[in-house]
């Protein structure tokens, strides 16, 4: 009864007013799953590939026919008959009809919208709950949310060099005090920004994109809203950075813009300046602290700051293990963003974070800046206990409905549920419980 009877895809629109994909698997007992793709806007030159149809008059280019087309017309006859439930089987089916590396024939963006609506059918048909359909019995903790509530970067147009600014709320003891205690502090934000003047529209991940000078003045305004809020920095409140460094690194040197000049930095002054905001600030977290390409430059910032912060890496790893294993070997990072749609399939995706963990790192699940009202990664966290998500500001729909997700999975669980707090984070944890 479990078995596939259709596979239909279509073209919606994502958060940023961009063509996406959303495909509906359909199973011979009447039960059905969809689901919804999402696209970056800071991409690794790693990720796989997202397909679109490249014509100048259909979204400017960035429609995604070509991509259902193949969904339609060749996917969804190579899955019929097959069982939702061997999910594994699924996308190695999906990947030979690819057949390459980085899914440039059918798209990673197809690929990925069918398996994981194949995950949400048998979910459905099992009538339990995504997070207990992937994860089993032992599925229990709530992330603890790391909200970009100030962007600089490729997400805004200032002089801000780093991409996002975020606040963990890990002193909190459940994920809906922490939720609450971070809309607090965004609320605070937009308050403080209103009195200085300051615009507060939001950019693609609902942070605010003041026009600031420097780095330090962001994370300064963050611990004046934290203030305001009334929780202590560093023990309610805490910082993550991701500079997205790969967007200001060319030929071997760091290239910041900051109060509108030009910096041109060697690996071990971008660790030694990174050093210096750890010493002054709380900062918990650092992703993507140096290019995708720099392993010797992660390494030589984990060797300094590894034992106080969790280093993350994203464009460097972008979910592929053999990234992964790679940034392992050479001894570049404690902790590894989880993004669906940088490896394209769910099997794969599971893949990376059982190696993450298998290694003593933190998997942090992560949106991406193009998102869409599914909730697919809130249930993915839950269900391989992440104890970390990264999924925007608590403002815009569809960053707000991942979080809505996760207090109902909460409420769900009750008494059964655990919030890590400071013990989901590598380095940081251990130095700051």
């Amino acid at each position: 009864m479990s078995e596939i009877i259709d596979v239909k895809g279509r073209q919606i629109l994502d958060s940023r007013g961009n063509p996406t994909i959303s495909v509906r698997v359909s199973l011979e007992s009447g039960m059905s799953g969809s689901a919804c793709v999402p696209s970056g806007a800071s991409t690794g030159e790693y990720e796989a590939y997202e397909k679109r149809d490249n014509d100048s008059l259909l979204y400017g280019g960035k429609s995604v026919h070509s991509a259902i087309e193949g969904i339609n017309d060749i996917i969804a006859k190579s899955l019929n008959g097959i069982d939702s439930y061997s999910q594994r089987l699924i996308d190695d089916i999906m990947m030979n009809l690819d057949g390459t590396q980085n899914k440039s024939n059918l798209g990673a963006n197809a690929i990925l919208a069918v398996s994981l609506a194949a995950a949400v059918a048998s979910a459905n048909e099992l009538e339990i709950p995504l997070y207990r359909y992937l994860g089993g019995a032992n599925a229990h903790v709530l992330p603890v949310p790391m909200m970009n509530i100030l962007n600089g970067g490729k997400h805004a147009n200032n002089l801000l060099d780093f991409q996002e600014f975020m606040i963990v709320p890990a002193g909190a003891k459940s994920f809906e005090e922490a939720l609450r205690m971070g809309a607090e502090v965004y609320q605070k934000l937009k308050k403080v920004l209103d009195d200085k003047k300051m615009p507060t529209s939001v950019g693609d991940e609902g942070g605010f994109a003041p026009n600031l000078q420097n780095n330090m003045e962001a994370v300064i305004l963050i611990m004046e809203a934290v203030e305001k809020a009334k929780y202590q920095p560093g023990k309610d409140i805490f910082i993550a950075l991701d500079p997205a460094a790969s967007e200001f690194y060319d030929n071997g040197k760091y290239i910041l813009k900051e109060a509108g000049k030009r910096t041109v930095l060697e690996a071990d002054e971008m660790v030694a300046m990174y050093a210096g905001y750890v010493e002054k600030f709380p900062i918990i977290s650092i992703e993507d602290g140096m290019a995708q390409d720099d392993f010797n430059g992660f390494s030589l910032l984990l060797k300094e700051i590894g034992d106080k912060v969790q280093i993350v890496g994203d464009d460097l790893t972008v979910t592929n293990p053999n990234r992964i294993i790679k940034a392992i070997d050479s001894h570049s990072i404690n902790s590894v963003l989880i993004k669906l749609n940088q490896i394209g399939s769910l099997s794969q995706t599971l893949d990376a974070i059982e190696l993450t963990q298998k290694n003593s790192m933190a998997a942090i699940i992560s949106h991406r800046s193009g998102e869409t009202e599914d909730t697919f990664i809130s249930d993915l966290s839950v269900a391989v206990n992440s104890g970390l998500i990264k999924t925007g500001a608590p403002a815009r729909s569809e960053r707000v409905a991942k979080y809505n997700r996760l207090l109902q999975i909460e409420e769900e669980l009750g008494s059964n549920s655990s919030y890590l707090g400071l013990k989901a984070f590598k380095g940081a944890g251990d130095r700051l419980s």
